[in-house]
């Protein structure tokens, strides 16, 4: 669960660090959630701080799954909340 602790932002600062593609958004039950293109260290990188998390956050859990081969527009977006 997300509140006031500007996670999606955070999210955005990382990936943009770490050169890799996608977006992030807001899920209606409190969550986050990210879709990221790029390298399997840049993955396992991006993972490791999510976990972190930022200054004020408390970071429960992080899961990830692997999908087929997906494309994206080049950068990463801040997504309107999603459902």
């Amino acid at each position: 669960r997300v509140q006031g602790v500007g996670f999606r932002f955070f999210v955005y600062q990382q990936a943009a660090d770490l050169g890799v593609d996608g977006w992030v958004r807001n899920m209606t039950e409190g969550t986050v959630e990210a879709l990221i293109v790029g390298s399997a260290d840049a993955h396992r990188e991006l993972q490791l701080r999510l976990e972190e998390g930022p200054r004020f956050a408390r970071v429960t859990s992080v899961a990830a799954t692997d999908e087929p081969e997906l494309t994206v527009d080049p950068g990463f977006e801040i997504r309107r909340d999603g459902v």
